[in-house]
């Protein structure tokens, strides 16, 4: 057991106070782990659009709940375990996950699906589901958890089912982004997309989540990655993730459909968007081969955006794909990706 099992524990976290106010550093009070439940020592956060979308609070008025800690994409060690908790230790190496694992239900039953009953992401609960309270508390009062992970703190409490052991080699600093965006990314490509060998890719944004889908159509063995952005100073790093050619869309006059079907002789075999904005999706999913062509959609779009094209696109025989979290099961498959990163593939 640790020094600190079983007591509150005072540390500093960053408050959400507001939406889209600055986040405040403050000092609060984390309670030990209930059932179930496992406190986790952050030692590395990253920053990922989606504490940025719900910081701004564009979901709908029930996401709002401040003040809040944010945070979701992390890595950790284990301080201490709450009642029933038994596959974590004192001194475990994790991952904080924000779609979880129970295990238990037909999702995480199911070889297809990784969206579980129970643990999956939920922005409208700020509390925890042992006893519907938070184990954050500032002067008195109550903080809200955010999807279950808050890791912009240096404590957070978190369902055994959204943590992930992880090899203890790993170092903590890199690991963390195999929480969130690396996962989605790699995951949407090589689970969902899944190109064959020699075929032609194109990834549609290449911040975090859209390397990491390059990467995963280099693993795959695709013979040409196209990476389309906007700013074309991103295109000198893609070149390390397998991308093979650029464009820019900001120098296109007409559709980046039509640019791409026009350098790949009537489309891509399989497209993957990693951007959340609705008109790139309808690209990503117009730019592919009519017969076989796949596109998957990992970006999320606003809560109002409405994805329209025309059906022959379909009955032509070309396939839409969503996925969440790169359709990684995240207790099962978060470690092989870690040592799959490990192993420098």
């Amino acid at each position: 057991m640790s020094g600190t099992a079983g007591r509150v524990i005072p540390c500093k976290a960053a408050v959400a106070w507001e939406a889209g106010k600055p986040l405040v550093i403050e000092q609060v009070e984390v309670a030990p782990p209930q059932t179930m439940e496992v406190r986790v020592k952050i030692k590395y956060t990253a920053l990922c659009r989606t504490d940025f979308y719900f910081w701004e609070a564009k979901g709908s008025s029930d996401t709002q709940l401040f003040p809040r800690i944010f945070g979701h994409e992390a890595s950790g060690i284990v301080e201490s375990v709450g009642e029933g908790v038994t596959d974590f230790q004192v001194g475990d190496h994790v991952l904080p996950v924000f779609t979880g694992e129970c295990g238990e239900c037909r999702h995480c039953k199911s070889e297809e699906s990784n969206m579980c009953d129970l643990l999956r992401m939920n922005p409208y609960r700020g509390v925890m589901l042992n006893d519907k309270k938070s184990r954050f508390s500032l002067k008195g009062n109550p903080v809200y958890h955010f999807i279950g992970t808050s890791t912009f703190s240096e404590y957070t409490v978190l369902h055994s089912g959204c943590l992930v052991k992880i090899n203890p080699l790993a170092p903590l600093d890199k690991a963390c982004i195999l929480s969130c965006g690396v996962s989605t990314g790699l995951g949407a490509t090589l689970n969902v997309a899944k190109p064959k060998k020699g075929s032609t890719v194109a990834v549609f944004g290449l911040g975090a989540v859209g390397l990491a889908a390059a990467e995963g159509a280099r693993i795959a063995g695709a013979s040409r990655i196209i990476g389309i952005a906007r700013n074309p100073d991103r295109f000198e790093e893609a070149k390390k993730f397998g991308v093979t050619d650029f464009v820019s869309t900001k120098d296109c006059d007409r559709p980046i459909q039509e640019v791409i079907k026009e350098m790949t002789g009537g489309g891509v075999d399989r497209s993957i968007e990693c951007t959340g904005n609705v008109d790139v999706m309808i690209s990503a999913f117009e730019c592919v081969h009519d017969g076989w062509g796949v596109a998957v959609l990992c970006g999320v779009p606003s809560k109002d955006a409405v994805f329209m094209t025309k059906p022959i696109n379909m009955l032509n025989e070309r396939t839409l794909k969503g996925t969440f979290f790169g359709n990684y099961k995240p207790k099962s498959d978060l470690p092989s990706v870690v040592n799959m990163f490990m192993e420098d593939v």
